[in-house]
């Protein structure tokens, strides 16, 4: 009987625990008609360290589709970065919109 419980109990932590991998986030900037391309840009290569002329496509897909996407990196990360973006934007005065989505 003692042996049984025993061999239960064992049983049960031989399962192999799997790591979960951290779901990645995408930081997207949105396009408005407020905030100048030379500050996205700007912004872009302060916080994302693009050179400009990647940082003039990205503002260009946001211009065109409403949003793009300026990085993908690990949750807390990017909604670090979408914030700092959000608060740097209302210092100098604009609207520009930032966020942090889940990446499919």
């Amino acid at each position: 009987m003692k042996f049984e419980l025993n061999k239960e109990y064992t049983e049960g932590s031989q399962k192999q625990i799997k790591e979960k991998e951290p779901s990645l986030f995408h930081v997207l900037i949105h396009q408005d008609d407020f905030t100048t391309w030379e500050f996205v840009i700007e912004i872009l290569e302060k916080f994302f360290f693009m050179d400009r002329v990647k940082a003039s496509e990205v503002t260009m897909e946001a211009y065109i589709k409403g949003m793009a996407i300026c990085g993908t990196f690990a949750r807390d990360y990017a909604e670090a970065k979408a914030a700092q973006i959000i608060d740097y934007s209302r210092e100098n005065e604009f609207p520009l919109m930032c966020t942090a989505e889940v990446a499919v």
